[in-house]
């Protein structure tokens, strides 16, 4: 993944596709915060802001500012349907 990039996972512990993508990018060492919608609100809300929807699992691409500020280049819903655009974003084959 781009050095100047950072990842937010949206999931919830019901949702066999988080569980997924969660697997896959332990099992690649990539580092990403994990938001769990299922507990705390503030996640979900956050969640809605981004992409609108509930939707999980919400992949969330931000690009770090140099004063701390972060904004979303490319955000995703869905691990296995974006799986190959999601490999790219973190610089894998």
């Amino acid at each position: 993944m781009s050095k100047d990039l950072a990842l937010e996972l949206y999931t919830r512990p019901t949702c066999s596709d988080c569980q997924a993508a969660k697997e896959y990018l332990n099992g690649k060492n990539i580092a990403y915060v994990h938001k769990n919608v299922g507990e705390d609100k503030r996640f979900e809300e956050e969640l809605k802001e981004i992409t609108g929807s509930r939707i999980v699992p919400s992949f969330a691409f931000y690009k770090k500012g140099i004063f701390g500020q972060k904004r979303v280049v490319k955000n995703l819903i869905g691990f296995e349907n974006n799986k190959e655009e999601i490999k790219q974003l973190l610089g894998l084959k």
